[in-house]
């Protein structure tokens, strides 16, 4: 039987398939982490014309490597360079041996949230206001708060809700049963505006390029960003709630 396309040793990679390739094995790699080891020169994946990364098999190896070292031997990225180095002349690198305490792959974990493909996956989804109301078990009058503030609005220009506007009104629902209101959720909306300006205001310059290239590139950095910044604030809140 012959490989899967994603592991055959010809296939290009695009950088959202070579984190899923890695995570099981380094759940804290992210995109950002591996555009730095790039600009460091620890690894050469080839561009499209586009501006896109399409990642080798001998990439994703290189990239485990340069993890590995990291994360167990806690080498600085010199000296990995340096074993890279040998190994690309046929020569073998240094024997390691670990002579430190490492810490537990699971207390790296991102318990569950959501990835950065998540982010930049899109639905086609579309419902009417009475099919919201049945699949997500709202009340009319609970829909109509959680619009008031904000919180749920129909497609531009439509009168359809998307995928994003079922999962608030069905998390508004389950919130609801202990007590928290839709105008109690109001901080989350500000919170959740202030992140997405943030977001904006570091990407604009690559958005607003003539160059398909940084364009793509800013939308695969919005991506990483969401993600880094729902971590952020659920392990906050996670840590709040642990000394409260």
């Amino acid at each position: 039987m012959s490989a899967p396309a994603s592991h055959s040793p010809r296939a290009r990679l695009n950088i959202g398939q070579v984190l899923e390739l890695l995570r099981p094995d380094f759940p804290g790699v992210a995109i950002s982490k591996i555009r730095f080891l790039e600009e460091q020169g620890l690894i050469k994946p080839d561009r499209t014309p586009a501006g896109y990364r399409k990642f080798s098999a001998q990439d994703v190896e290189r990239l485990r490597y340069i993890l590995r070292m990291q994360r167990d031997h806690y080498l600085p990225l010199r000296v990995i360079g340096e074993h890279l180095d040998a190994l690309d002349r046929g020569l073998e690198p240094p024997p390691i041996e670990s002579v430190v305490p490492t810490v537990p792959k699971v207390a790296l974990t991102a318990d569950g949230l959501p990835s950065p493909e998540s982010f930049g996956r899109r639905s086609d989804l579309r419902v009417s206001r009475r099919e919201l109301l049945k699949v997500a078990g709202i009340s009319e009058e609970l829909l109509a708060d959680l619009e008031k503030f904000g919180l749920v609005c129909p497609l531009t220009g439509t009168t359809h809700y998307d995928s994003d506007a079922l999962v608030v009104a069905e998390t508004a629902r389950q919130l609801a049963e202990f007590g928290l209101e839709p105008r109690h959720l109001r901080a989350f909306k500000t919170a959740a505006d202030r992140e997405v300006g943030l977001v904006d205001q570091v990407l604009a310059p690559g958005r607003h390029s003539h160059d398909p290239a940084a364009r793509g590139q800013a939308e695969e950095a919005a991506t990483e960003i969401a993600a880094l910044s729902v971590r952020l604030h659920a392990t906050l809140v996670k840590a709040g709630l642990r000394r409260s």
